[in-house]
């Protein structure tokens, strides 16, 4: 008999587990073994290396990962697939399960990330990643959400992400990434993204937490001037005259707030911050 392809083994180990595939954690296992080495590829991974994984699923590319590196947290919020990925990795002595959300669970440190996460998490895990130190990841997301990663300035899909995203991290779009190679496939496609945290961040910002709030303020209102938009900024940090007026002469501010770049946000940020 010949072996089971990935897609047919999948399918064996949801009958043979009764697992039910939850769409609300957005549970599609990719099963496209191409794809999948070229996520380990494209991490450059070392021996010496402990590799996040979030969302292990049934551990294919657990596997994968654990042959070219020292250590793998793989980490796993459905406790249906935790018998699973016991049984199937078990004598791999360097893959660390991790039961529980990601989102909220205590992760050692790591040195790259690669995985194929749920798409309905794509946003906070992403900057949840982005708090800890690390070399680079490379992560499948939703072909929308990673084209709004590094989205042009003043483009459809430019928003508070990509602003977010460029202060912390050099991204490019890597591979297309099609619905069949998925198992259950989802409803739309993908595409494999690496991370590279910058060293040197593009611009100084003061305080984040007003550049954030920033961001969330004036893209509520993308296609207005800025100028239009910043009212709530202003009576929410209750500035003095002197601030508002330095930073009404604030040039940009004539533009829509679409056409701002990155360092326009930083910029007005850091007047709120003075």
């Amino acid at each position: 008999m010949e072996p089971m392809n990935l897609r047919q083994l999948a399918s064996h180990l949801i009958r043979a587990y009764r697992i039910s595939p939850k769409k609300r954690l957005g549970q599609h296992f990719m099963v496209d073994e191409y794809l999948l080495q070229l996520l380990v590829s494209h991490a450059d991974l070392k021996q010496t290396d402990v590799v996040l994984e979030v969302g292990a699923g049934f551990g294919f590319l657990t596997r994968k990962l654990a042959e070219k590196s020292d250590r793998v947290l793989a980490v796993e919020a459905d406790p249906n697939l935790i018998g699973v990925l016991r049984r199937e990795l078990a004598g791999l002595d360097n893959v660390q399960i991790i039961v529980g959300d990601f989102l909220k669970a205590a992760i050692p440190p790591f040195d790259k990330v690669v995985c194929n996460p749920p798409f309905s998490i794509s946003s906070p895990l992403l900057f949840r990643i982005l708090e800890r130190a690390f070399d680079s990841a490379v992560m499948t997301f939703q072909r929308e959400f990673a084209r709004r990663l590094n989205a042009p300035v003043g483009s459809k899909d430019y928003s508070r992400l990509t602003v977010s995203t460029f202060y912390r991290a050099q991204v490019e779009l890597l591979e297309a990434v099609p619905k069949e190679a998925f198992y259950p496939p989802p409803n739309v496609e993908a595409f494999i993204v690496k991370l590279t945290p910058r060293r040197l961040r593009p611009f100084e910002v003061k305080s984040e937490e007003i550049f954030a709030e920033v961001l969330r303020v004036l893209f509520s209102q993308r296609n207005r001037k800025a100028r239009k938009t910043i009212l709530p900024l202003l009576e929410k940090f209750k500035l003095e005259n002197t601030v508002v007026l330095k930073i009404g002469q604030l040039p940009f501010l004539n533009k829509r707030v679409r056409e701002l770049t990155p360092a326009d946000f930083g910029a007005l940020a850091n007047e709120i911050s003075a």
